[in-house]
Formats: C-alpha cells, sequence, structure tokens
C-alpha cells in the first residue's frame, strides 16, 4: 500500500500538541515531515528541550515512519519556501497538511508593542497563508487535506487572539478556493491542552469548567486530526470545529 505523507508544524515538544498529533499520524500509516523553532522554546517558560526532537523522531520512526525534521523560523518570509523544498526532496508529495505552530505572547490592547503584533501575524497568520498555498501548488491528483489548531483565546492576548482569528478564515476560504484541488480545510478548536505552560491554580480553574472533569490532551486533539486527514474526514470541509470536550458549551 501506497504511504501519505502529512507536514506537521510546531512540533518542538514531546509533551506539545504537535507531537501527540505526529504519534497519532505514524500509528494511522502516514510518514511525516515535522518543523520545530527552538527560538520560540527559548522565549517560553519551558525553554528549550534539546533532546526532545531527536526523541520524538526515533519514536515515531520506532513506530514504521518515515521522518524528516526541518528547523523554520517562519517569521522569515523566506522559511517556507526553504521548508517545502527540503520536505519535496526528503519526502516527496504531500497529501497533508497540520498547521500546529504559533506565536503566543500575551499581551492586551494598551500594552502590546508593535514589534509582538507583527510577529505574531507574520508566524501564525503569513506564513500559514504560505504554506497552504505552497501545499495546493504540489498537492497530487487524488487530494489532501488540511487542518489548523485556532483557540478563542482573545481577552488580554490581542495579538494571538487577533492572528488566529485571521488563520481561521483563511483556513475557511481554502475550503472553497481549493476544493477543486481535492482538498479539504478546516480549523479545529481543541480548547484548553496542558502542554507544561498551565500552572496549578489555571489548571484547577479550567477542570471546573470541563464537563468531563478533565483537561484535554494532546492525544484527544490527535485522534480528531486523525479523522480529518483520512478519507472519510475529507468529506468535512470548511468548518470551524471545537473538539474541546464540552468546554466551550
Amino acid at each position: 500500500m501506497d504511504r501519505r505523507t502529512a507536514l506537521i508544524t510546531g512540533v518542538g515538544r514531546t509533551v506539545g500538541i504537535g507531537a501527540g498529533i505526529a504519534r497519532q499520524l505514524a500509528t494511522d500509516g502516514w510518514d511525516l515531515v515535522l518543523t520545530y523553532w527552538q527560538g520560540y522554546d527559548a522565549r517560553m517558560p519551558w525553554g528549550v528541550r534539546d533532546q526532545d526532537v531527536d526523541i520524538l523522531v526515533t519514536e515515531l520512526r520506532a513506530a514504521g515512519s518515515k521522518v524528516c525534521a526541518v528547523p523554520a523560523d517562519f517569521e522569515d518570509p523566506a522559511a517556507v519556501d526553504i521548508l517545502m523544498a527540503q520536505a519535496a526532496a526528503d519526502a516527496g508529495p504531500l497529501e497533508g497538511l497540520v498547521l500546529s505552530h504559533c506565536e503566543s505572547t500575551d499581551s492586551s490592547i494598551l500594552d502590546t508593542t508593535l514589534e509582538s503584533f507583527d510577529r505574531h501575524f507574520a508566524v501564525n497568520a503569513r506564513a500559514s497563508w504560505q504554506l497552504m498555498a505552497a501545499f495546493a501548488r504540489q498537492i497530487p491528483a487524488d487530494g489532501g487535506a488540511i487542518v489548523a489548531l485556532t483557540s478563542d483565546h482573545t481577552v488580554h492576548n490581542l495579538a494571538y487572539g487577533a492572528s488566529k482569528g485571521a488563520l481561521d478564515r483563511m483556513v475557511i476560504a481554502a475550503a472553497r478556493e481549493l476544493g477543486h484541488l481535492g482538498i479539504s480545510s478546516n480549523v479545529l478548536n481543541p480548547g484548553p491542552v496542558d502542554t507544561g505552560w498551565m500552572d496549578e491554580a489555571l489548571k484547577e480553574k479550567l477542570i471546573a469548567s470541563q464537563p468531563s472533569g478533565r483537561l484535554g490532551t494532546p492525544a484527544d486533539v490527535a485522534g480528531t486530526v486523525g479523522f480529518l486527514l483520512s478519507p472519510p474526514g475529507r468529506w468535512v470541509s470548511g468548518q470551524l470545529i471545537k473538539s474541546d470536550g464540552g468546554f466551550s458549551v
């Protein structure tokens, strides 16, 4: 059976959502191209975890996937072209695109800096558009699927929330604009998923708002992404899906 290949962005930590998606797709029989950027991790509370990418790649290969991992600074307008050229050389045509990278730094309307605002839109919106366009230009004859991760976190999170809103609109538009190429395109809002950024007080607050009494996990997100990339799941297109355990109800 011919294997499919997916590009997953934002896979820099073994505990992240991107890593959970990679594990699911490896189990589902996909080969993978992964991106990561340690410059972002260095600015986050968890810091750079030097061995995580190598550990994850080894794990995914043991599960039967062909895997390549590429550092990509999506603030750089040239990064997408460089990435796609390497993906084509190392992995061939892509049938799946999962946008799980992000720039995320909390700030409000009155204290967001121009530098931060521009960086959020470069990474979360502009690079995502570039990736979708490049993906569509190389899509095989039988099509493929785009899934992008989004968020409702907007209050006191101006640049992140606004840039994710722009992402939502582009991905939904892609369902119409790229549908003739056999590409489905959906946005997935997973709600609160603890990947190491929550303190105990925030965890307790969010759990109290969850009908299930627990937070989401990367595996929860990954199961939905795996379905949307599957042949049956590709009939779903143009949707903003809340797969959050009822958090948003």
